[in-house]
C-alpha cells in the first residue's frame, strides 16, 4: 500500500484545523490502496491550533513539528517535507481556500505517471480584479526573466513525488523558491484546475511585504536568472547613446547660433540616471543578500520538538 503525506504549514488556525482535517481524510479514504499521515508544521501559533491537534491525534495518523519561532512558509515547508515518508507529498495551506476534495484528482495525475502536479485557480473568490490582474503579471514577468516557466495561477497546492521531493531537499539553497523549485527539477509535470474559495475562518496571515507576496514576487526571479543584473547595463547603454545625442544635439545648436538651455535637459538626466543607479544597485543589492544568507551556513529552521502518533 502506497502513502501519501500531506503538509500543512500554519500558523494560528485554530477556527480551521478541525474541518481541515475530515475534509482531508474524507478525500483520501475516497482513494484505493492509499494510507496517509498527516504533518502540520506549526509556525510558532500562539492559539489553540496545537491543543486541538494533540486531541486529534486520538483520531487520526498527526505528526506536530513546532518551530521554535516564526520562520516563515517556505522553511515550515522544507520541514515538513523532511520530516515525511510518504510515495508522494502533498502540501496545502490550512485556511480551507484550497479545496481537500481535490486530493483524488492530483493522485489520479501521479498514478498517470507525472511526478508533480500543480493545481491552477481559474477563479479566485474574494479578491479584486486589480489583484488578479497583478498577479497574472507577475507570473508572467517571472516566466519572462527567470529560467523556470511557472503554470500561470498555479499556488503552493500541489502534489510532489518522492523522487521530486528528495531532489528539492538535496539542494543546498538556504531559502529556496518552492514554486520555482518544483518546476525547475524538470520530470513530467501536469496541472489539475479549480476555482480558490474565499477564506471564511480566521485572519489572513500573509502580509504585502515582510515575507508576503512582494519577497516571493522578488524571490522568484532572482532566484533562477541573472537576467535582472543585466537591466543595469541596459539603463547604462541607454544613458551613453541619449548622452551623445544630446552632445550633439547641443552643439547643433551653438554652431547655428540657437539659444541652448540646458536646464530642463540637465535635470531629466540626472533623475534618469538616479533613477537607473538606484534600480541597478537595488537588484545587486539582493542578489549579494542571497550570497551573504548563504554563506552564513546557518541553519533554515530549528525545530522546538515534534509530537506524533505515526510509527
Amino acid at each position: 500500500m502506497k502513502v501519501l503525506s500531506v503538509v500543512f504549514s500554519f500558523r494560528n488556525e485554530e477556527e480551521n484545523i478541525k474541518e481541515l482535517i475530515e475534509r482531508v481524510v474524507k478525500a483520501i479514504e475516497k482513494i484505493d490502496s492509499w494510507s496517509y499521515e498527516l504533518i502540520f508544521v506549526n509556525d510558532a501559533s500562539n492559539d489553540k491550533s496545537e491543543e486541538i491537534l494533540i486531541e486529534l491525534q486520538n483520531k487520526y495518523p498527526i505528526k506536530i513539528i513546532n518551530m521554535t519561532r516564526n520562520f516563515g512558509v517556505g522553511p515550515c515547508v522544507l520541514a515538513g517535507f523532511e520530516n515525511s515518508k510518504g510515495d508522494c507529498v502533498i502540501y496545502m495551506d490550512c485556511d480551507l481556500q484550497d479545496p481537500p476534495e481535490l486530493i483524488p484528482d492530483l493522485i489520479k495525475e501521479y498514478e498517470k505517471g507525472n511526478e508533480v502536479v500543480h493545481t491552477v485557480r481559474i477563479k479566485r473568490d474574494g479578491e479584486s480584479k486589480i489583484k488578479l490582474i497583478i498577479t497574472k503579471f507577475a507570473y508572467k514577468i517571472i516566466n519572462l526573466i527567470s529560467d523556470i516557466n511557472l503554470p500561470i495561477e498555479a499556488g503552493d497546492f500541489k502534489l510532489i513525488s518522492r523522487k521530486v521531493i528528495d531532489k528539492i531537499l538535496n539542494q543546498k539553497e538556504y531559502n529556496p523558491y518552492i514554486r520555482g523549485m518544483a518546476v525547475w527539477v524538470g520530470y513530467s509535470q501536469s496541472t489539475v484546475k479549480y476555482k480558490r474559495l474565499e477564506r471564511s475562518k480566521g485572519d489572513t496571515h500573509f502580509s504585502l511585504f515582510g515575507k508576503g507576496p512582494i519577497l516571493e514576487f522578488l524571490r522568484g526571479i532572482t532566484s533562477y536568472s541573472l537576467k535582472p543584473l543585466y537591466i543595469g547595463l541596459f539603463f547604462g547603454l541607454i544613458g551613453i547613446i541619449l548622452s551623445i545625442i544630446l552632445s550633439f544635439y547641443a552643439l547643433y545648436l551653438k554652431l547655428n547660433n540657437l539659444a541652448v538651455s540646458g536646464t530642463s535637459g540637465i535635470l531629466i538626466s540626472i533623475s534618469f540616471f538616479s533613477g537607473s543607479i538606484l534600480l541597478t544597485l537595488g537588484i545587486i543589492g539582493i542578489y549579494v543578500g542571497k550570497i551573504f544568507e548563504q554563506t552564513k551556513g546557518r541553519d533554515r529552521y530549528i525545530i522546538k520538538d515534534i509530537k506524533s502518533n505515526i510509527k
